[in-house]
């Protein structure tokens, strides 16, 4: 089984859509409810129209090889970060933030760690 698409609940299909543009995702499917991105690497990023967008408990994480010249050079257009970029101690490096309807985001990098951390359960 392969992950193929996450969808967040957006107020604002226009103003998603060129969010996540800037953030480096190419636009593939455009209708006034839904639009559909593609992320690099092949998965695909959805933003659907939502009466009331209720941004709960999900984090959804984009992989950037660059994150720290990719979060200088989106701080450099005015987008904001919570956090970051940081070494965590699950050893990935992070930078925080929310689209523009409070949907949590992490930039982060990870490498090898991402499936092959030390701990990793052996099979």
């Amino acid at each position: 089984m392969n992950l193929n698409q996450v969808t967040v609940e957006v107020a604002d299909i226009t103003r998603a859509t060129a969010f996540y543009q800037r953030l480096g995702l190419e636009l593939i499917v455009s209708a006034d409810h839904y639009a559909r991105l593609l992320c690099p690497g092949g998965a695909t990023f959805s933003v659907h129209l939502a009466d009331a967008v209720q941004p709960g408990g999900t984090l959804v994480y984009f992989e950037c090889e660059d994150l720290d010249a990719r979060v200088s050079a989106l701080k450099a257009v005015d987008v904001v970060f919570d956090s970051g970029p940081a070494d965590q101690r699950w050893l990935w490096r992070e930078a925080r933030l929310r689209d523009p309807d409070g949907n949590r985001l992490c930039l982060y990098f990870a490498g090898e760690n991402r499936v092959n951390p030390p701990w990793r359960l052996k099979s």
